[in-house]
Order: C-alpha cells, then sequence, then structure tokens
C-alpha cells in the first residue's frame, strides 16, 4: 500500500514542484530559563530534497546549524555574532556554508576581524522566541552583536505563539511554552525507518505535512480569535505594534548587556522576481524613532527588483543563496566599520 501510495505521488506531482519537497524537522524542545522552547535536535545530521536540489544540514551540541561546538565563554580577542530568525536565517534551501551567518563570518575574518558567527536560527520561530531565546540563553554566549532576521509571516507566528501580547500598549508576559509539533515528532521519529522516509518519501511527507499545515491552520485560527478577529491577508496594527514592541523590549535588553542589536529585513516573495519588504513603512518608522538599527529588504534588493531571483524558485520559497549572501556582505561592512 505505501508502495503505491509513493508511486500515486510522484506521479501526480511531477508536475507540482512546489509541492514536491522532503524537508524533515528534526526539533525538540530545550529549556531556557522559565522557557521551553522547540529547536533543532542537538549532533544531527540530515538532508533536505527538492526539485530545485538537496541540501545537507549539520547541528552542533546547541542544535544550531554549524559543526563546530560554541562555550558560553567568549575567546579573548574575538568578535561574536548571534544571528536570530526563522528558517530563512537557519538556511533552508541554501547550503550550510552559504547561509548569511556563515557569509558574514568569512566576510569579517576576510577584513582582518576574529569573528565567531553563531547561526541559532530555528525553523518557525516568531520574534517572540527570538526574545524569549535572547534574554535567556543567547546573552550566555556574549555576543558583541545580535542580529534579528525578521520575515513577514513573524506577525503571525507572534500571535501563535502567543508568548508575549500588548495591554494598552505595554508588552506583557502570556506563557512561557512553546512546542508546536515537537511532541508528534517524538513520537514519529521513534518508530524504526520513520528518519529514513522523511528524507525519502514524497508519500510519508505529504502525510505529515498535511498534518503540520492542519495543526498550523488550527493555531492560527485559535490566535486571531483570542486577538480581535485579526485578518490574515497582512498584518493588522496589532500585529505590527506588538513585533515593534519585541524588537524594542529586545533592543532595550542588548543595550543592557552591551550588544548590538541590528534588524533585518527578509524580502518577503512576489512575483516574476519581485518582492516586497516583511516590514510595512509603520514598522520601519517605529524602529528608527526607537533608533534601533534596521537593513532594509529595498535598500538592499531595489536594484535587483524583477531581474534576479532573491527567492528559490520551488519548494517553500525561502531566500537565494545570493540574498543570503548580499545580506552577509551588508552586515559585514556594517560591523566591520564600527569602532
Amino acid at each position: 500500500m505505501a508502495l503505491v501510495g509513493e508511486i500515486i505521488v510522484r506521479v501526480a506531482f511531477k508536475d507540482l514542484p512546489d509541492r514536491s519537497v522532503l524537508y524533515p524537522r528534526y526539533q525538540t524542545e530545550y529549556h531556557y530559563g522559565r522557557y521551553t522552547l522547540r529547536g533543532i535536535r542537538p549532533h544531527s545530521q540530515f538532508w533536505h530534497t527538492s526539485i530545485d536540489g538537496s541540501w545537507e544540514f549539520v547541528t552542533n551540541n546547541r542544535g544550531f546549524r554549524d559543526t563546530r561546538d560554541f562555550p558560553y565563554a567568549k575567546p579573548a580577542g574575538t568578535l561574536r555574532v548571534l544571528s536570530l530568525g526563522d528558517s530563512h536565517t537557519q538556511g533552508y534551501e541554501v547550503r550550510q556554508e552559504a547561509t548569511f551567518s556563515a557569509v558574514l563570518e568569512r566576510y569579517l575574518r576576510s577584513h582582518g576581524v576574529r569573528a565567531e558567527v553563531l547561526n541559532a536560527g530555528v525553523s518557525g520561530y516568531s520574534t517572540a522566541e527570538e526574545l524569549a531565546f535572547l534574554e535567556n540563553e543567547g546573552y550566555r554566549y556574549q555576543p558583541d552583536v545580535v542580529v534579528v532576521a525578521f520575515y513577514a509571516n513573524d506577525f503571525e507566528d507572534n500571535l501563535k505563539a502567543d508568548l508575549f501580547g500588548l495591554d494598552k500598549g505595554r508588552l506583557v508576559e502570556h506563557k512561557h511554552e512553546h512546542l508546536p509539533g515537537v511532541s508528534i515528532q517524538k513520537v514519529i521519529y521513534s518508530v524504526p525507518g520513520a528518519r529514513w522516509l522523511s528524507e525519502n518519501s514524497y508519500f510519508y511527507s505529504l502525510l505529515l505535512n498535511s498534518m503540520w499545515e492542519y495543526f498550523k491552520t488550527r493555531l492560527a485560527h485559535s490566535a486571531h480569535a483570542t486577538e480581535y478577529a485579526i485578518a490574515t491577508t497582512s498584518a493588522s496594527s496589532y500585529e505590527v505594534d506588538l513585533a515593534v514592541a519585541l524588537m524594542e523590549r529586545m533592543q532595550r535588553f542588548c543595550r543592557e548587556h552591551g550588544m548590538r542589536l541590528i534588524v533585518v529585513d527578509i524580502p518577503s516573495a512576489g512575483k516574476a522576481y519581485r518582492f516586497a519588504d516583511s516590514l510595512p513603512s509603520a514598522a520601519q518608522r517605529a524602529l528608527q524613532a526607537q533608533q534601533i538599527e534596521y537593513v532594509s529588504s529595498h535598500g538592499l534588493f531595489a536594484d535587483y527588483d524583477g531581474a534576479v531571483p532573491l527567492h528559490v524558485p520551488h519548494g517553500q520559497q525561502h531566500i537565494s543563496e545570493f540574498s543570503h549572501a548580499a545580506i552577509g556582505v551588508e552586515l559585514g561592512r556594517r560591523i566591520a566599520r564600527a569602532p
């Protein structure tokens, strides 16, 4: 039966490359102070595959996408950067050495800066989870610079996480745990052969991804029901205000700990090589008012709009290696020239 299903899926989806993906997550729970959050399993090695290619993932002892383990204590004379974000930061659909974190580290080293860049991106992460991670775990690595990559779906993901909310404009804590899909993964990957199927069977992947999307939709509907019937087509004023409040708290925390915060706008995919800023103008103005350093998609990619693919064409349309390179180099320029 499984073999028949595999054949049917491969035949039916051969002309639907956006659906023919093998993207296992391999997530587990981590405890950071009061918070219990998801992350990639430590010391893992696995592959993602789609019509656009295959990409190897290797994680260290903390679940970061890196072959190196990083102690909390920063080596003397080293500039350390902590990259926070979702699957774009983690580097879905790009090689491990091509993520903007890897590009940034090479850029700094080639310009005479002894640097370490820690890629702490986690697929599905929201700004809320990134804030909780930063305040309870990330700062322990003694970063000099914290890079937060923001993508358009973070607005909704902040609601789904529900770690923080706004009460009369003030940021308040709601809860301290968010583990979507982790329990299911634990059960699935305890079954012999499930890991192999997740990286090789399109039929298995279709079933798993369909279940994943079902629960994501339920979670999104629940979040919207509790937050003033927020529209899903674009960010509401509440979503924008919440995202800005989260980044303002990041800025205060970074200042208190002698760290520099840089927010990077990850370009949102459009049609025919087009893109848009993930952060709307209102959010950009708010960041500017709070003196939060911001790298805009428009500033980086305006000259390439409509001409260069900023996103992988099929699969889940994450940013391309070209986009990662541009972001990494721009971050490198800013950091290297700082006193």
